[in-house]
């Protein structure tokens, strides 16, 4: 670290946490990445916790003329939150809200997800105006100071058209806050200057009108491009202007530490309609006509766009039919009721006649087809990354043509990809606003690669501002990307306008240097990230980012995104040979940071556009640590002895317990562990007690003649069989106690196979790398289970959710397997009578439940329970993760930090994971079970209904 930098880490070390403040070579790397292709690795990475840290760091930085870099979410694509020096991130502590006037106003901190926000405001039928496709992983921070956009909000919702006030730190540490007027008494006193220099530059440019002409005609078009010089012309009173200019600003005039947008409305009621035009100009006459019609969102794509999605599953067949030339408009329409969607769509529809659609235009309200609609819209981009040559990256940019002009544009963009050899680029984008991504994979190391390029970039530049005065960057953000082209598309007058007024916000030029304005022409074609090959289940990672709020370790250790970046500079340095202290030291820090403490929830997957689960890479290398172990096969082949001694260890550790308490058992279970390498677990308060297993129901003759219930095939998980409640728990059964009472009230005959005692799913092996072990369990089982099903003919039913996850991905596809909710749902409550609900309940909706897509199941099921359902917002994986809740039990507290508080006010929660619900007891203040409690504690048999036949 370079001596001011050292000084000042020893500054800010006095008020500020050392564990925020980052140095080391490991981390510095994976928290300096973010979506776009440049690399910069600070020097020091400070994670902040409210306004007041913000403005101390600040201040110490300006005294040492350091410069910094602002972080939220790190979604970004064009260069804008990586920098060489410090790098100001958000923390987890930036989630504050208010919602005003019934909805139509709320006030946001700048670490909220967009889609969070969409979340509070969903009761009032409102949504904040920007919709950007990152809309589930950026936070607002980065939507206020980007300027983002989206499919629906075009240019009239915005940002920068719906920001009624903000919390703004000025480059020197002040805050600002626009909506208090005592404090812009304050700030007229303090910077007295920059507001009058902000009056008499909004003057002279009112005054100059071909100039006041040409920055309403840039603003008429999306415009990400410099700063937001709309402001100068578009109010009068300075403290507007600057709360304005701050839009779109990426961090280059100051920190955005709240912001309050006037929502928009939220129609209920949507329909769609992909159209497809035999040519591209046809599609672009359509989108003319569709300007004044009352859609919500037109989107265009190219046919080599189309091309990539196709004969992908649920991709609608005719795909793969249309011809060479062919293009498609995606059109959305939104209604507050059936008959305003009704008439919206007839406008519409009778707009399109006589513009030459391919085929009979029909909107569809089914949510099936119209998610798969969008499917193919959001699918572009990824479609792309994944199939792209490793070690080349995905280039996304965006640019904006005037409508009218739009056939003209397009034609002469995709000419200028094929001159330039990039025979892949597909187009598309929000036509109405004339908004066009391209999509094309470079390779940045080869020299000859860049070049092309940087060819590319210039004639594209000269091609849409210069030929058709648009916009260069419609919606991602000038950055670094776009900084050497921002004279070429303003001119020098408003270029120099721009220069003036970063240097009236940061005089020392130190607030993101070289993004939105630079000096260095060749900065978009420097510090270029490498993506070299790392692993297969890996590579086709684009470092978006839209992992990391997903991931239970985020704020531990590393997101997926951030072990990937590590894992591939491990593989780089390995193969390059170079620094052999820095590969050794980066192996050594990654085994914990990025190997231990990564949960394998695979929740990632669900986020990724590629559909990468990290947790793939970090079982593999765990196998490579440890291999195919000779314990780990023993334990396989004496399954059943090692579940009675771990039922008898429980046993014991429960009553010594009672003598030593929780303080001792953990003093002595932590030597043990160290003695045994890890085989006996460290202590945990809610360590349960031991589950008796229930006497097994015969397999033959289970039936009496004339017995016309239904059979189930009940699999107890091994957690179920040897866990049992926690030791506060009101209920002492075991789950498997409880399942068997709620499936008998339901009229089922219930099978649970012989042998299963030494049955495991393999997921206790798989998760440790022992794939070995972990597929002989799997094969074992499928066959138990197939004998007792008569080869799927009856359902199979278990009752913890991850095991029932691993059974599917690895099970004979004959059998019929159900996760408890999900037959809980489907069959069971049908033939139960709930007299009287749980007034108050939480529900922690485990990682396997979403990823088999039962979370919607699960909360209805809840519904039929409970008045009120709480599910924390910020939990997605508990981080228990199997045993890891006993040997990584930071892990757990971390993943579940928010959860007391989310949970105030309820007396008990409810899950299907035993082992999820110790951590989720521990961390709640309040009992955790499994939901069957619930349903055997409410629920009645129905007197005399007909039976439900499960699948047979």
């Amino acid at each position: 670290m370079k001596p001011q930098y050292q000084a000042l880490y020893s500054v800010l070390a006095q008020r500020i946490d050392v564990d925020r403040l980052i140095r080391d070579p490991l981390r510095t790397l994976a928290y300096g990445t973010d979506a776009s292709f440049y690399r910069l690795v600070p020097q020091l990475v400070v994670r902040v916790h409210d306004e007041d840290e913000v403005r101390f760091v600040l201040q110490q930085t300006r005294a040492l003329d350091i410069p910094v870099t602002f972080r939220a979410g790190g979604t970004s694509l064009s260069g804008q939150a990586v920098t060489d020096s410090v790098l100001i991130q958000l923390s987890d502590q930036w989630k504050g809200y208010r919602i005003h006037d019934h909805g139509h106003a709320v006030s946001l901190q700048p670490g909220i997800i967009g889609a969070r926000a969409n979340q509070l405001l969903a009761p009032y039928q409102r949504k904040i105006g920007p919709d950007p496709a990152s809309i589930n992983a950026c936070m607002i921070g980065g939507i206020a100071a980007n300027n983002a956009s989206g499919m629906c909000c075009g240019t009239a919702e915005n940002s920068y058209h719906t920001v009624k006030s903000m919390r703004i730190i000025m480059e020197d540490g002040t805050l600002l806050d626009t909506a208090d007027e005592h404090s812009r008494q304050a700030f007229a006193k303090s910077h007295a200057d920059l507001l009058a220099e902000l009056d008499t530059l909004a003057k002279n440019v009112k005054n100059n009108s071909d100039l006041a002409d040409k920055i309403r005609h840039k603003y008429r078009l999306k415009n990400t491009t410099g700063y937001s010089l709309n402001s100068l012309v578009d109010f009068e009173d300075p403290f507007e202007i600057l709360m304005h200019l701050m839009i779109g600003s990426e961090g280059t005039l100051g920190f955005i530490s709240e912001v309050t947008y006037h929502t928009v409305v939220e129609h209920p009621i949507k329909a769609a309609a992909l159209i497809y035009f035999p040519h591209m100009e046809a599609t672009c006459r359509a989108v003319t006509v569709l300007k004044s019609t009352p859609v919500s969102a037109v989107e265009l794509i190219d046919r080599a766009g189309l091309r990539t999605v196709a004969g992908k599953p649920g991709m609608p067949e005719i795909l793969n039919d249309l011809g060479d030339g062919v293009a498609g408009l995606l059109i959305d329409v939104r209604g507050a009721s059936a008959k305003e969607l009704e008439q919206k769509v007839t406008q519409v529809t009778q707009a399109l006649q006589g513009m030459n659609a391919l085929y009979e235009i029909e909107f569809t309200q089914e949510k099936t087809l119209y998610d798969t609609y969008w499917k193919i819209r959001k699918g572009m981009f990824p479609a792309v990354g994944a199939v792209r040559k490793v070690g080349t990256t995905v280039i996304i940019e965006d640019v904006a043509f005037p409508v009218e002009q739009l056939a003209e544009g397009v034609a002469e963009l995709q000419a200028v990809f094929q001159k330039y050899g990039y025979k892949e680029a597909i187009l598309f984008g929000h036509a109405l606003e004339g908004n066009l991504h391209f999509v094309f994979t470079q390779g940045f190391d080869d020299p000859a690669e860049v070049k092309r390029y940087e060819a590319l970039m210039d004639e594209v530049a000269q091609l849409v501002a210069v030929k058709y005065n648009g916009s260069l960057k419609a919606e991602h953000g000038t950055g670094r990307n776009m900084a050497p082209y921002v004279l070429l598309e303003w001119g020098q007058q408003a270029y120099d306008i721009m220069w003036q007024l970063k240097k009236a916000f940061d005089p020392k030029g130190l607030l993101n240097p070289d993004v939105i304005l630079t000096h260095n022409a060749n900065i978009h074609v420097e510090n270029l990230k490498p993506l070299p090959q790392a692993n297969d289940k890996v590579d086709t990672c684009i470092e978006c980012g839209f992992c990391e709020h997903a991931c239970p370790s985020r704020d531990l250790t590393l997101t997926p995104r951030q072990r990937i970046v590590l894992w591939r500079e491990i593989q780089r340095l390995e193969r390059s040979g170079e620094s052999p202290q820095r590969l050794a030291q980066l192996r050594e820090e990654y085994a914990y940071q990025g190997v231990d403490t990564c949960a394998a929830c695979g929740l990632c997957s669900m986020q990724c556009p590629v559909g990468i689960n990290t947790g793939d890479l970090s079982r593999e290398l765990r196998h490579d640590r440890y291999g195919d172990s000779k314990v780990g096969y023993w334990i396989a082949d004496h399954f059943e002895g090692v579940s009675n001694t771990a039922r008898a260890g429980l046993s014991v550790a429960n009553g010594m317990r009672s003598i030593v308490g929780n303080g001792g058992m953990k003093a002595m279970t932590k030597v043990a562990n160290s003695l045994t390498s890890g085989l006996v677990p460290n202590w945990h308060p809610q360590m349960p007690t031991p589950a008796a297993m229930p006497k097994r129901i015969p397999l033959v003759n289970c039936k009496q003649p004339n017995d016309e219930r239904p059979s189930v095939v009940y699999m107890p998980s091994c957690a179920t069989r040897v866990m049992g409640a926690g030791p506060n728990a009101s209920d002492k059964r075991p789950v498997t106690e409880v399942m068997i009472s709620v499936l008998k009230k339901a009229g089922y005959n219930i099978i649970i196979p012989k042998g299963i005692e030494s049955q495991c799913c393999g997921m206790a092996f798989q998760s440790k790398g022992q794939f070995d072990a972990a597929d002989k369990k799997a094969k074992d089982l499928n066959s138990l289970l197939m004998e007792a099903s008569q080869n799927g003919a009856l359902p199979v039913v278990c009752d913890t959710s991850p095991c029932l996850l691993t059974m599917k991905e690895s099970l004979d596809p004959a059998l019929a397997l159900y996760e408890q909710v999900e037959f809980l749902s489907k069959f069971v409550m049908a033939n139960l009578s709930i007299e009287q609900k749980l007034p108050k309940m939480a529900l922690h909706i485990t990682c396997s439940t979403t990823r088999m897509g039962l979370g919607h199941t699960f909360v209805e099921l809840a519904e039929q329970l409970a008045d009120e359902v709480v599910i924390p917002p910020d939990i997605t994986c508990c981080g228990f993760a199997g045993d890891k809740g006993f040997a990584t039990p930071e892990l757990n507290q971390s993943a579940l930090k928010t959860l007391k508080t989310a949970v105030q006010g309820c007396e008990v929660g409810y899950s299907n994971s035993r082992t999820c619900e110790i951590g989720l007891t521990e961390h709640s203040g309040i009992e955790y079970q499994s939901i069957v409690y619930l349903v055997d504690q409410l629920a009645d048999p129905l007197p005399a209904s007909p039976l439900v036949k499960g699948r047979s």
